[in-house]
């Protein structure tokens, strides 16, 4: 068991990867020489040679378009965007050719291409910069959406992503990259796409990912002494979404809140939310709440940030009313 720091455990993932798989390549703006502007890919190039770490222009269609070519050919890229915000320039590739190929070619061709991005606010980064843009890849179909909300999975679900056959979405929290510490097991990891139960609560559910996860918890506890019992339950991945542990846990508990930092306006939230009131009316006793960010663009500045995004004190006191309904 190692202790790493969530960028360590990203960078720790592609190097097993790349130890055990000749195919494994990873390409991105200043992952090579650089080590990547978060440290996720440092030492890399030292280690695999500049054949099996590429530096790429800085033409974010081009590389993934490029990933997309080797992916076809029987390699494994590994695709770093600096900020999540900049994927949009690759958005025609990802989605119209990258995300299609398996069905077009009627199964001939496998899509094992991850795309790796940090993205979300908490770092100051400013409009352009902190974007949570999960939203627009859960609706893609042929698109696999992972948001690790902590070390073990960073570590885990990343090498799970590597060895797919499909497109992999890689939503890293860059507010987690040196902030959130835990411990990995290397010899064995959680399989599958399911969500996880990181708070058992028997009162209202709580369904997040990413690093609103943490945030949830920090709730929960605040609240549990009131006497309020939160389950929380982290997806994991947004597609496929585990609906089944969501209707467990609310067959118990009832009640629903939804947290996630993409904006809540036509946010994945809403899905959530739409999916419990169709398929768990009878189960609920009180409006499925979402908690997410503000439909205005992230500003520069903590202070303003938080008038934006959900803090725990937001959070708090929207399960305060809806554990009282």
């Amino acid at each position: 068991m190692r202790e790493l720091k969530y960028a360590e455990a990203i960078r720790a993932a592609m190097e097993a990867e790349m130890a055990i798989d000749d195919t494994v390549v990873v390409m991105g703006e200043e992952v090579a020489a650089l080590g990547g502007v978060f440290t996720t890919t440092q030492g890399l190039a030292d280690k695999f040679g500049d054949h099996r770490v590429l530096d790429s222009p800085i033409c974010e269609a081009g590389v993934v378009g490029f990933a997309i070519g080797a992916a076809v050919e029987g390699m494994r890229p590994v695709v770093e965007i600096m900020f999540s915000d900049f994927v949009l320039l690759a958005l025609d590739q990802i989605i119209n050719l990258g995300a299609k190929a398996r069905f077009m070619s009627g199964g001939q061709f496998g899509m094992p291409l991850t795309i790796r991005m940090p993205g979300g606010a908490g770092t100051n980064h400013g409009p352009q910069h902190s974007q949570s843009l999960e939203t627009i890849f859960a609706n893609v179909p042929g698109l696999v959406v992972a948001m690790p909300g902590n070390v073990s999975d960073a570590y885990w679900m990343l090498r799970h992503a590597i060895r797919s056959d499909d497109l992999v979405i890689f939503l890293e929290s860059k507010n987690l990259y040196f902030r959130e510490t835990g411990r990995i097991d290397e010899q064995s990891g959680p399989e599958g796409y399911g969500a996880r139960v990181v708070r058992g609560g028997d009162d209202l559910t709580v369904v997040s990912a990413g690093r609103m996860v943490g945030r949830c918890r920090e709730a929960a506890e605040e609240l549990a002494a009131e006497g309020i019992s939160c389950e929380v339950v982290d997806l994991r991945y947004l597609w496929p979404m585990d609906t089944a542990t969501i209707e467990a846990s609310l067959r118990r508990t009832a009640k629903l809140a939804v947290v996630y930092e993409a904006v809540e306006f036509c946010g994945w939230g809403g899905e959530v939310a739409a999916w419990a009131s169709e398929h768990c009316f009878e189960s609920l006793d009180g409006p499925v709440v979402r908690i997410g960010s503000e439909r205005v663009p992230i500003p520069f500045g903590h202070h303003l940030e938080d008038e934006i995004v959900p803090t725990t004190g937001r959070i708090v006191a929207e399960l305060r009313k809806l554990a009282s309904y």
